[in-house]
């Protein structure tokens, strides 16, 4: 098994794809719950708070004190903004099903002691970043403006032959304002899904020097230094990106100085 890349394959329930200590990730747990319609998953979130990410189809969530009924609005990740659901630690939760659905489970330990919640499209903020063939759109869906103990993360969507995480940052020191330390993985899917692109991971001592093709439900782990991607023309790449921060939570990065001249700076 490759230390920084997993692939998945669709299947009926849930499948874990990435847990802690897998490709040196400290804090994320990463996989899908994939049901028909009229199915059921029951889990407990026991000492890690849980988010539940729609990535197509509708379904319920209930548990102890809270109950979210109908969430979710688009057929697929490319059918506009998501529904999100937080469930805090020590919390059992059953999740039915109103059509087909399929939903990224996204797990982190916590103690964090707060009410399960729910965001909806409206909350989620939209970002254009990067010009020219490194542009790439993004939706800023679990920030800092909402509580989780670790947690922050969002969609993007890279344009036919672009580039993405581009010029290559990284986020691998607690350095405010400047840097924050926090892991990260990316779960891709691509438009048509024979599409594929090219991940890079590395660190400015070469301890990490990592280069792989990510296709149709690749995940990515990346427990530091830069990582950029690459997308194939003709296709629309996808990627989940998930960050976690042991101390912050913040959207803040370092450019690889060998080509931050590309920003003109």
């Amino acid at each position: 098994m490759n230390k920084y890349l997993r692939s998945y394959k669709k299947v009926n329930g849930f499948t874990k794809i990435s847990s802690i200590g897998d490709g040196d990730l400290k804090l994320i747990e990463f996989g899908i719950i994939n049901l028909e319609k009229g199915g059921e998953h029951s889990s407990d979130s026991g000492k890690s708070e849980v988010v539940l990410l729609i990535l197509g189809g509708k379904c319920s969530v209930s548990g102890n004190g809270f109950e979210f009924q109908n969430v979710g609005s688009r057929k697929d990740v490319y059918s506009g903004k998501p529904y999100m659901i937080y469930i805090p630690c020590g919390k059992k939760y059953v999740v039915t099903t109103e059509t087909n659905v399929e939903i990224a489970w996204i797990s982190t330990p916590s103690t964090l002691k707060t009410d399960a919640y729910l965001i909806t499209p409206e909350q989620v903020k939209e970002a254009h970043l990067g010009k020219e063939n490194y542009q790439r759109d993004a939706y800023l869906i679990l920030t800092d403006a909402f509580p989780s103990a670790h947690l922050f993360f969002g969609e993007a969507f890279v344009p036919s032959g672009n580039h993405a995480s581009y010029p290559p940052h990284r986020h691998d020191f607690d350095n405010l304002p400047v840097e924050v330390d926090m892991e990260e993985i990316y779960f891709f899917r691509f438009n048509p899904e024979q599409g594929y692109g090219i991940q890079k991971i590395y660190t400015d001592d070469n301890s990490i020097d990592f280069t792989c093709t990510v296709k149709q439900n690749d995940t990515t782990l990346i427990p530091r230094g830069y990582h950029p991607v690459i997308n194939a023309p003709g296709y629309t790449m996808y990627y989940l990106w998930i960050m976690a921060g042991q101390n912050n939570r913040k959207f803040l990065s370092v450019i690889d100085p060998t080509h931050k001249w590309v920003l003109g700076k």
